[in-house]
């Protein structure tokens, strides 16, 4: 089935106004689930209504999430898709990067970190990811990730509640409290089943890592294949009790 709701642009207030526009939002969902909207249009929805309501939105992609990069390019022509390029990821990650660029209508933005490696290595010390993960993550995609987000409204993420038990309750509309902003995550109910589901059937340009059993997909140094029936994000700092 399809939703017939109309999407009427959000004019905040002036007071938490991130707060009210979250909640516009998530009634918007509320209203169309109500109506039998199924996971896909409800995901559909929540893209539609952020980019028709934010001037600033922008999508952060790994380019390990192709099924929203599809899905929000075709829900809304033209978002902005921002990845960062760490300098650590594989050549097909960078190959999917530039297959979507020039296959999909989205305006795709290459964000870096502050140093090159070499940069990195010649200041902390060669291979940090192996003696300071944390350290890694944050010089080289959180610090990233911050700068992209600076002075926007909202973003839209991939992440959804069965990915890690610190995503158990996001849900598709809210409130990034850090951030003062709109947070936006269009498959937080989808199931894994579901998410391949999509894939299969829309025919999904897929990073080819996945044929080679990465089930999630990060920096080279941090990932490993993961075996059948092996939770889908062990390969990610294996060995280090790091999560997220």
């Amino acid at each position: 089935m399809s939703t017939d709701i109309a999407l009427e642009p959000f004019i905040p207030d002036q007071t938490n106004a991130p707060a009210h526009a979250a909640a516009r939002g998530a009634a918007l969902i509320a209203e169309a689930a109500a109506n039998g909207a199924d996971h896909v249009e409800l995901a559909r929805l929540s893209v539609q209504w952020a980019h028709r309501t934010f001037a600033s939105l922008v999508l952060m992609s790994s380019m390990g999430d192709e099924v929203l990069v599809h899905l929000a390019s075709e829900a809304a022509p033209g978002i902005e898709v921002a990845f960062i390029d760490t300098g650590y990821h594989f050549a097909e990650t960078l190959g999917t990067a530039d297959a979507y660029a020039s296959s999909r209508p989205l305006r795709l933005l290459t964000v870096t970190p502050e140093q090159t490696v070499d940069e990195q290595d010649a200041h902390y010390g060669a291979q940090l990811h192996r003696r300071d993960p944390d350290l890694c993550c944050r010089l080289r995609k959180v610090e990233p990730l911050e700068r992209t987000l600076a002075g926007r409204d909202a973003w839209v993420t991939g992440m959804r509640r069965v990915d890690a038990p610190t995503r158990s309750d996001i849900e598709i509309i809210g409130v990034d409290a850090k951030r003062d902003m709109v947070k936006v995550n269009p498959l937080a109910l989808w199931t894994e089943e579901q998410t391949q589901d999509y894939a299969r059937n829309n025919a999904v340009l897929l990073n080819p890592l996945r044929q080679a059993g990465y089930a999630s997909i990060g920096c080279a140094p941090c990932t490993r294949p993961t075996a059948p029936g092996e939770d889908p994000r062990a390969g990610r700092w294996s060995g280090t009790g790091k999560t997220e």
